[in-house]
């Protein structure tokens, strides 16, 4: 039986046309028991369209590790190293996750205290905002009113070490209900986006290469980004820009294998479609290392035509963000509006997301492929 898909609900603040292909509802099937053939058209769709929701699932730990690991069988390891996050007591991501202790790869996110849920007995979960993380927030009248940020544009991934996962699964729960809140980018240019309470904000890596003029892309094409080593534990009191894309600060120094920190390209290839992806999580970037131009490129407008290292983080973060933030724009986030027994599917080596919001104290691995010789040639 062929799977059932459909597109998804696009808010009226969502530039149709830059959706086209982004996002599918699947329906018909149990993503909890997948035929070989079913898992195989999912799989695909996957691909083509990076993120895919299913409705009304009833899903166990163990179903929803196999489901993730189905994309990548011959990895064994979360994303941040199964149990190692709250192990980590210095690491911005401790608050955030509890790990369910007979699927390690498996974290428990929300906010709240939670009882006797798969094994724990009692967790207290924290849900990460932009009033812990940013340089500035916003006031607590404004907070009151729904006035809310993103948190932090990211892939999920270790950055150290360990490579990114292919696909992320997300699984609501228990879904809190309130009013829609304002996220506001507060970076002058006025922009901000209508989103529900306790949205995942999702943007297309594909949208954010196209949208780059030539020059740029030129530089996306050749580029390799370098993380800090450590990076959940560098970035932790470097406090975010408003937009949650980037830091302001400079990061802790932490000692750490340099053979062990990750060097992976600015833009990634799909492995179904072709298309090329920038995904590069700005909050961790420590380097960029930018090749020379291919021979007989027009040097004509070219920017580090002859490559460049650069290891200056305002120059990094500067060219990251110029890069990044037009595709960050309202008409091109698709905000998740969750209902509970949702699953969402995305391709983690293609979108970026965001956590959104913030709720009162009762709402309760192979490295990734870069362009090809061609690729370069054809953009820069």
């Amino acid at each position: 039986m062929a799977i059932d898909l459909a597109s998804l609900p696009l808010p009226a603040s969502a530039d149709a046309s830059k959706f086209v292909d982004f996002g599918r509802e699947v329906k018909g099937v149990n993503p909890g028991s997948l035929s070989p053939e079913q898992f195989e058209e999912v799989k695909e769709a996957l691909y083509k369209h990076d993120a895919l929701l299913f409705r009304d699932v009833n899903l166990t730990p163990e179903q929803q590790y196999a489901l993730t690991k189905a994309f990548d069988p011959q990895s064994e390891s979360y994303g941040h190293g199964n149990n190692k996050t709250e192990g980590t007591k210095k690491s911005i991501l401790h608050p955030d996750l509890k790990t369910i202790p007979r699927v390690p790869q498996v974290q428990l996110i929300g906010n709240g205290t939670v009882y006797n849920h798969e094994g724990l007995a009692e967790a207290m979960l924290k849900h990460p905002s932009h009033t812990t993380f940013h340089k500035t927030r916003v006031s607590a009248e404004e907070e009151a009113k729904g006035i809310t940020r993103f948190y932090r544009w990211h892939i999920d991934a270790a950055l150290y070490d360990l490579s990114p996962p292919k696909v992320t699964t997300l699984y609501g729960i228990q879904v809190p209900k309130g009013n829609r809140q304002t996220c506001r980018y507060d970076d002058g240019t006025g922009d901000e986006l209508d989103v529900p309470l306790g949205t995942t904000a999702f943007v297309s890596g594909k949208t954010m290469f196209d949208i780059l003029p030539k020059d740029l892309k030129s530089v996306a094409v050749r580029s390799k980004v370098r993380y800090a080593p450590h990076p959940y534990v560098w970035m932790a009191p470097a406090h975010a820009l408003s937009t949650g894309l980037g830091n302001r600060e400079r990061g802790i120094g932490v000692a750490a294998s340099e053979e062990r920190r990750k060097v992976l390209p600015v833009v990634w290839k799909n492995p179904v479609t072709g298309n090329l992806h920038f995904q590069v999580h700005p909050c961790g970037a420590a380097e960029l290392i930018v090749d020379p131009l291919p021979a007989g490129a027009s040097r004509e407008g070219a920017l580090y035509p002859d490559g460049a290292h650069l290891t200056d983080l305002k120059e990094v973060r500067g060219l990251l963000y110029k890069m990044q933030r037009p595709a960050i724009a309202p008409s091109l986030v698709y905000p998740h509006d969750w209902r509970e027994k949702d699953l969402v599917l995305f391709h983690n080596r293609g979108v970026l997301h965001s956590v959104v919001g913030a709720f009162t104290s009762d709402q309760v691995r192979a490295d990734p492929i870069g362009p090809t010789e061609e690729d370069v040639k054809a953009y820069a």
